[in-house]
């Protein structure tokens, strides 16, 4: 059975083509820098690796550059549509409306797109992406992975808002969390590689969206994103948390009106709002050369994390790992660094020299008297996306 993946992000599409229940990967790539003139576009099969820079103006022509080279005569892996039995696409928002994987049809495109408001940087592009594939494979079955549904497992003490009960009951306003494929995949990972002892667990998910989780036993019991995709950790370009009543202020005092501090809020605040940059390789490269902003922003990016670390370890009441993963948390070790400096009294001991070497595996970069482990844990999202769609289809 061949399984294509699609994992639509903000700025982003990953792809994998995957046989399955195999697990073989026929063709893997990612479109980076959406929206931007130097996009970058990265195509892999078992003879041919394809790295371009170009213009991908919208997330609707990368993902027709997909298809134009997964059915390519000389570079693709398939010859005709309807050798993709099905498409499993990662969606960011499932509100209360689903929980789990499941098979898509007009309603639930109808739901995913009234859910647009709540995460407006993704869900406009997953939708599109069902969309567009259901017109390229029309026969192949198109299915769902909410990044919510990972998180329908918080406590109502941690996901209610101290707002009038009414918009929760009448309104469904809460705590909904998000990367749910991303942390549900690493913490398995972390958990199968741990001592069976081991319980508590954060995973930090970084990558342009950012966010933390606190896992007991398996378990996500706490979670940094909330109603939508934009509070929490400092992000590519959104802000993460800041005081509401700074909103405002902007409409009242300095003549923002709504959509003007939104757009401000997710698009233009976080790491590029701080720098000017939006790429975290180019904030890195400017602080190494003394940019006094880009080393600011670092240091805000790692204490914030550091913060809810804290939070977390006191809600967990205690610590045995931390995994970092995604994009950031994978390949910076100038921003592990950093979260993990004087973390000490935490058992948080970091090794300089595991933390600065480059690979693909999950590995310790703890020192070995830390109490914690500190696990750098490659998320594979396609992958979970590629198992749970197997599922559903047989």
């Amino acid at each position: 059975m061949k399984i294509l993946i699609i994992n639509a992000g903000s700025s982003s599409i990953k792809f994998q083509l995957i046989e399955m229940p195999s697990e073989k990967v026929l063709c893997q790539g990612i479109v980076e820098r959406v929206g931007e003139v130097d996009a970058i576009f990265q195509y892999k099969t078992e003879n041919h690796t394809i790295n371009s820079v170009d213009k991908i103006e919208t997330h609707k022509v990368g993902l027709q550059k997909i298809a134009d080279f997964l059915l390519d005569d000389e570079k693709g892996v398939i010859k005709d549509t309807n050798e993709i039995d099905a498409i499993g696409h990662r969606v960011v928002h499932g509100g209360n409306a689903f929980s789990d994987i499941t098979m898509i049809t007009p309603e639930v495109k109808s739901i995913i797109k009234t859910l647009i408001p709540l995460a407006p940087l993704h869900n406009p592009h997953n939708l599109e992406g069902i969309i567009l594939t259901e017109e390229i494979f029309p026969n192949a079955k198109q299915i769902a992975i909410f990044d919510t549904a990972f998180h329908q497992t918080i406590p109502m003490k941690a996901k209610k808002y101290a707002i009038p009960n009414k918009f929760y009951d009448n309104n469904n306003i809460q705590l909904y969390g998000f990367h749910g494929t991303s942390h549900k995949y690493v913490t398995e990972k972390a958990f199968a590689y741990l001592p069976k002892s081991a319980s508590k667990i954060i995973t930090i998910h970084l990558g342009n969206g950012c966010s933390i989780t606190a896992v007991k036993d398996g378990k996500s019991i706490d979670h940094s994103l909330g109603f939508a995709p934009s509070n929490g950790l400092i992000m590519g370009s959104r802000s993460g948390d800041i005081d509401h009543s700074l909103i405002f202020y902007l409409v009242n005092n300095l003549g923002y009106d709504l959509d003007k501090v939104d757009t401000m809020l997710t698009k233009e605040s976080g790491m590029l709002g701080l720098t000017g940059y939006s790429d975290l390789r180019e904030i890195e490269e400017q602080a190494s050369n003394g940019n006094q902003e880009c080393l600011l922003a670092l240091e805000m990016n790692a204490y914030r994390i550091k913060k809810y670390i804290g939070a977390f370890t006191a809600v967990l009441n205690g610590l045995d790992a931390i995994v970092f993963t995604a994009g950031i948390g994978e390949n910076s070790n100038t921003l592990r660094a950093l979260i993990c400096r004087d973390m000490d009294y935490l058992g948080i001991n970091l090794n300089e020299t595991e933390n600065d070497i480059r690979s693909k595996e999950l590995r310790e970069i703890n020192t070995k008297d830390s109490r914690t482990k500190i696990l750098v844990i490659p998320t594979n999202e396609e992958l979970e996306i590629a198992q749970q769609t197997f599922h559903l289809c047989n």
